[in-house]
Order: structure tokens, then C-alpha cells, then sequence
């Protein structure tokens, strides 16, 4: 696959993405016992159980965004890496990736949510910063996804985690939009916890 369409696949974002472009094994729809993906938690059980609301990174996405909108009519398959339109439609792509819209609704809320971790800053084994991101490989094996499927986390207490373990991390949500070299994120927390993914919604 080459650099444009890895791109597009990357812009996608979500179980898309993850189906297409994985490193590894991709995560499924959430379950009760599989929450990467799918339907998260009611606010009303999370009210239930005075704890953050579990929520999945379908819902950091605005319903009405469509980001293959603007490419729909092209046909990837005809334009080679070396094909000078091609660099222009990446720019493009990763332009419309990292202005990617947040979801509104979720700033400021207290949630809960499993990814994947892209360390940014990283001492004696414990990471400081890094980003979340929805699939296996996002940000290190394959292009970002948009904006709005990476959040940035800084652990107020660092994590003793490595670069692609599974973790969930709780704290308040803000849509702040953040550039790093690993890629550009449309979310930020300050992590009250970083834990161990144990495939389930405990």
C-alpha cells in the first residue's frame, strides 16, 4: 500500500483504519468485555457509579464529519507516490487530518477510555507524556489518525507503561489541540489514572 492510500486509510480513523492498516491485531467492536471500540457507557451508570464515564472514540467524533468527503472522486489507484498531484493530495489529506473537528458535547467531561500508547517523554522506564491513540501501530508503523483519535495525556503520576501497551486512562477531557512529532492531537487530559487494559469494562 502505498504512502497516499495509508494516508487516506489513516484519515478514516476508527475501526476503519484499524481494519486496514493494524500492525497488530486490531481491536473489535466494543463488548462488555471489549470496550475499544463500539458504544460506551451510559451517563447514567457512570452517575450510578460516581466514577468517569466510559466512552469509546467513535464518540470523540462529531456525527455530521465525513473526512473522505472531499475525496470521494478520486481515484487513489491511478496516482503513484511519485506522481507530483499525489504529494499535493497528502498535504491535502493531513491538512484535513490534524484540523480534524472535536466532539463539543465531551469537553470538560470526567471519562474513561482504552488505547494504545505513543510515549512523547519517557524516564528510566516511566512515561510522562504520550499520546492515546485507537489502534495497534497509529502514529509509529502507520500515518496518524485525525486529530480527533489522539489524545494527549500527561499522567499526573508517571506510568510505568511502554510504547503500544494497551491501557485506560480516566481524567477530564478538553478538546486542545496540541502538535507533537508523533502527530497532532485534538484532545488533552491530565490522566488522574493510567492502568493496565485487561479487556474488560471493570
Amino acid at each position: 500500500m502505498n504512502a497516499l492510500r495509508s494516508t487516506f486509510f489513516a484519515l478514516l480513523g476508527t475501526t476503519v483504519a484499524a481494519a486496514a492498516l493494524a500492525a497488530g491485531p486490531a481491536p473489535e467492536a466494543t463488548t462488555a468485555t471489549n470496550p475499544l471500540g463500539g458504544k460506551g457507557a451510559s451517563a447514567k451508570t457512570a452517575d450510578a457509579a460516581k466514577g468517569p464515564r466510559q466512552i469509546t472514540w467513535e464518540e470523540l467524533v462529531p456525527k455530521d464529519w465525513d473526512p473522505a468527503k472531499a475525496f470521494k472522486d478520486i481515484d487513489l489507484s491511478k496516482l503513484d507516490d511519485a506522481d507530483p498531484r499525489a504529494n499535493e493530495l497528502l498535504l491535502k489529506m493531513q491538512e484535513v487530518s490534524n484540523n480534524a473537528p472535536t466532539n463539543p458535547e465531551l469537553n470538560g467531561q470526567n471519562v474513561r477510555l482504552p488505547g494504545f500508547i505513543v510515549p512523547l517523554e519517557e524516564n528510566k522506564g516511566e512515561v510522562s507524556e504520550f499520546l492515546l491513540v485507537p489502534y495497534f501501530g497509529a502514529c509509529i508503523h502507520t500515518p496518524p489518525p485525525p486529530a480527533n483519535q489522539i489524545l494527549h495525556v500527561r499522567p499526573k503520576t508517571p506510568a510505568k507503561f511502554r510504547a503500544m501497551d494497551t491501557v485506560w486512562v480516566s481524567g477530564k477531557l478538553v478538546a486542545q489541540r496540541n502538535d507533537s512529532m508523533m502527530g497532532t492531537s485534538g484532545y488533552s487530559m491530565t490522566a488522574d489514572a493510567v492502568t493496565k487494559y485487561t479487556g474488560g469494562a471493570k
